[in-house]
């Protein structure tokens, strides 16, 4: 990826299309979990679902690449930080609907998953108290296929608001979006598709039973994940396995490069310990990636995706760089 900003021209063009809207050289770290990362030479910040339609439509008839960052939990944004333009999603209504076939929330891409499950169940709904304590956007999680306790966005979804280049918005019922472990069919196409919002049915519970289970989800998170700048999970589970087992038992827990520490309360989670750089996070996940592979003859995925303008030669091996929603 190119190292160098838009040409004058370019520029000229971005300032007359979006205005004051436009922000340039601004520094991504305050708007990632892990507070890390670099400049990106242009950021716009969508509001809502309709103005994020528009920019992404915007973006696309000036032929112009773009990524779209949510929550930042899930993103390792280099150190060079990113080239062209980045649409920050703040997108965040969301709608409660008590239907004659149940209850239903329809929430932007941008709102917290968390916020969204947590007010679910404030309302005796079941069907999203498993993403609780889960970091990150509604539109992350739809991409992804965020899950946690036995629970994922594939078993929960209802339907998904999807825009591709010149359409209008297509509503993606739950089986179009071919759902894996933490992968989807939008993982496939990076950069053509943006998740608008997305619509949950749920389930009304017996009184108590959804807050019992929001407050078991959020006491196991607090006895066994770190606090702090951090991520999710850093790797994928693999088959029949867990990550951060696998890196406890090769002796990896507080492992340090530079700023970045493997946890000691949970090791497939990282730690930014305040002045940790990309470029460490990235050793990191090499040293525990070779040491694993070496001692149990397991390669681990990573979970989380690298952003921005890395080397290719840096990552080979590690990552395969993607574009969307983060």
């Amino acid at each position: 990826m190119s190292s160098s900003r838009l040409s004058a021209t370019r520029t000229d063009e971005m300032r007359e299309q979006f205005g004051e809207r436009l922000r340039e050289s601004v520094n991504l770290a305050p708007y990632t979990s892990a507070r890390i990362g670099g400049m990106v030479d242009y950021l716009l910040i969508a509001k809502s679902a309709k103005e994020l339609e528009e920019m992404a439509q915007q973006l696309w008839n000036m032929d112009m690449n773009f990524r779209i960052l949510g929550g930042g939990s899930n993103v390792l944004v280099s150190d060079r930080g990113v080239r062209g333009v980045v649409i920050l999603n703040q997108a965040r209504k969301v709608a409660f609907d008590e239907t004659s076939a149940g209850p239903r929330v329809r929430a932007e891409s941008g709102a917290s998953l968390g916020s969204v499950s947590r007010r679910s169940v404030d309302r005796d709904w079941l069907g999203l108290e498993w993403a609780a304590t889960i970091p990150g956007t509604v539109g992350g999680a739809v991409v992804g296929n965020a899950g946690a306790h036995g629970g994922d966005i594939a078993s929960s979804l209802e339907v998904a608001e999807i825009l591709q280049q010149n359409r209008k918005p297509e509503s993606w019922r739950v089986e179009r979006l071919n759902y894996g472990y933490r992968d989807s069919v939008l993982k496939n196409v990076p950069g053509s598709v943006v998740v608008l919002e997305a619509a949950f049915r749920l389930k009304t519970a017996q009184e108590s039973l959804a807050k019992a289970k929001l407050a078991e989800f959020a006491a196991y998170r607090q006895r066994t994940q770190p606090g702090g700048a951090s991520w999710g999970s850093m790797f994928k589970n693999p088959a029949e396995k867990y990550a951060g087992r696998l890196i406890d038992t090769a002796g990896l827990k507080g492992l340090q490069i530079g700023g970045a520490r493997v946890s000691t309360k949970h090791a497939n989670f990282f730690l930014n310990l305040g002045d940790a750089s990309a470029a460490d996070v990235l050793r990191l996940l090499k040293t525990v990636r070779d040491r694993v592979d070496k001692q149990f003859n397991v390669e681990l995925e990573l979970e989380i995706e690298l952003f921005g303008d890395w080397d290719p030669d840096e990552i080979e091996g590690v990552a395969r760089q993607i574009d969307g929603n983060a």
